[in-house]
């Protein structure tokens, strides 16, 4: 039987809130876990039968040191790990510690809010909210930089291809790698240029989306960079955000995708350039301020340890013999044991 996928597909919802949580030392979090992973499949069931036409959702990720912490089946999603800095000569994909990530969803702002509450309700006594970003569509789908985001996104079918984990990783097949980061945007220094210089950023016309001919777009340019050939694709779930009492005008870039390598391909480009030096010019106007890998693990996962069941009801390549690491093995690495 096929695991169940969360509900990282749809791609409605006008309102969004982001969510980083870290867990706080010494303290026993598996029973919370467990209460957690129960109360994002009521969310969603709640969302949906209440509100079915609002996309309503809420996405629960978790990182590599959480997941040895939380001793979660081990071996782990094969290329789950903490994220590493991509150091650029002028450019720097930074790390940042995640734990969980949430992913809330819907066209109301109200069921989002009331998601959030209710996670932190279970999660204050063992952990730490350490980002929230509340994002929202802007106009026909595009950034505050004021060019349309998302425009490659697979479509129809191609969307759970490039989105989620198949036969190359059984255990984990409907999970889904997912990695984030929050760019802040010098709209001041953007906004200077001419509307045809920021178009050669992008490597796309700036009023009807349309992209540039490979003749006319910059080598440079965020387009001809970020885009690795459409064998290799992303679920993008992008949304700007605004504060104008803090000055933060910004992206929350998400990407959900089969394997996280095909993110760190389009990363490495972006930051260290192809070749080396020529890194995507967007990066001069556009700063990461924070960078996590995530696992998105099936529904099927989640409803297993809310239940107390095994997290995989199928069987676990670390006992095969072949050289995988046990959990405990890898806590002690990690530094839990």
């Amino acid at each position: 039987m096929n695991a169940e996928p969360q509900n990282v597909l749809d791609y409605r919802g006008d309102n969004t809130i982001f969510l980083v949580w870290n867990f706080k030392k010494d303290l026993e979090i598996g029973a919370v876990f467990q209460r957690i992973c129960a109360l994002v499949i009521n969310l969603n069931n709640s969302g949906e039968a209440r509100f079915p036409d609002s996309g309503a959702a809420c996405v629960m990720g978790v990182g590599y040191d959480a997941w040895l912490r939380l001793a979660l089946p081990a071996p782990l999603p094969k290329e789950l790990k903490n994220f590493e800095p991509i150091v650029g000569e002028k450019h720097i994909a930074v790390s940042t510690r995640g734990d969980l990530h949430f992913h809330i969803k819907g066209t109301s702002s109200s069921i989002c809010y009331d998601m959030a509450a209710t996670l932190a309700q279970v999660l204050d006594p063992v952990a730490v909210s350490v980002e929230e970003v509340h994002g929202f569509r802007y106009w026909d789908g595009r950034s505050i930089l004021g060019f349309v985001d998302g425009t490659e996104n697979p479509k129809g079918e191609k969307r759970a291809f490039f989105g989620l984990v198949g036969d190359d990783d059984p255990l984990y097949k409907g999970g889904s790698y997912l990695f984030v980061q929050k760019y802040i945007h010098d709209l001041k220094a953007f906004k200077a240029l001419s509307v045809e210089e920021q178009e050669k950023v992008f490597g796309r016309y700036k009023e009807n989306d349309v992209e540039m001919s490979d003749e006319q777009k910059p080598s440079n340019s965020h387009i001809a960079l970020a885009n690795v050939g459409d064998d290799l694709k992303i679920v993008r779930d992008n949304m700007p955000f605004g504060n104008m009492s803090t000055n933060e005008m910004g992206t929350y870039f998400i990407a959900y995708a089969s394997t996280f390598s095909t993110v760190k391909k389009m990363l490495d480009n972006m930051f260290i350039g192809s070749p080396e030096g020529n890194y995507d010019r967007l990066l001069d106007f556009s700063t990461p301020k924070t960078g996590s890998l995530f696992f998105v693990p099936s529904a099927s996962f989640l409803k297993n340890i809310a239940s107390g069941a095994p997290a995989l009801e199928v069987g676990s390549r670390s006992s095969s013999g072949d050289g995988s690491l046990s959990i405990g093995s890898l806590k002690k690495e990690a530094g839990y044991e």
